[in-house]
């Protein structure tokens, strides 16, 4: 005979294991879905942090962990700070696997989009990424900020599905630097 507090144990060890198994990820009821273990922000970097330089490239450094339970669909990142609008050329996105010192094979975009009021940029893959892999999104500016500063961006990770739930990974710095002699070193 079996007691309720072994039947409740056994239904929980069961719950547990099916949201943790590394093919699954997390939907809930309303049919959103989750990563298992979410993405990481590894690093942001710009290949020049003086202000008003044209030529840069904005490299945000992403790990997608083997257990994250669904492909990486969709990143979004979002200006949260600086004076400027920083205005991308998204027909010159780029993204590839690994890291900006070890470039690997080139991450085919299925579209990158702009919502200027909210300040955020939207890259879509195309496939999706699989778990397990490191990647680098390349954004280009028109130009960097015409003043020095410090600029943060907000950037979110979004699974597989009609209803996937963005997963916020955090903020990305860059600080650049004016040329007009009042900044100091």
């Amino acid at each position: 005979m079996y007691n309720i507090k072994s039947i409740v144990l056994s239904f929980a060890t069961a719950l547990i294991v099916s949201i943790i198994s590394p093919t699954q990820a997390v939907q809930l009821r309303d049919g959103k879905v989750y990563f298992v273990q979410p993405p990481r922000l590894v690093k942001v970097t710009t290949t020049f942090n003086n202000a008003q330089i044209v030529g840069a490239t904005y490299y945000f450094t992403i790990s997608l962990p083997e257990n994250a339970g669904e492909p990486l669909q969709r990143v979004t990142i979002n200006q949260h700070q600086g004076i400027y609008n920083i205005d991308f050329r998204l027909k010159k996105s780029i993204a590839f696997v690994g890291t900006t010192s070890r470039r690997g094979e080139k991450i085919p975009l299925k579209e990158v989009t702009r919502d200027k009021k909210s300040r955020t940029i939207s890259i879509t893959f195309d496939p999706p990424v699989s778990p397990g892999k490191t990647i680098t999104i390349g954004l280009k500016p028109e130009r960097n900020p015409i003043t020095g500063g410090v600029y943060l961006f907000g950037v979110t990770a979004f699974p597989v599905g009609e209803k996937s739930h963005g997963q916020f990974m955090g903020f990305g710095r860059l600080h650049f630097y004016s040329n007009d002699g009042d900044s100091f070193f």
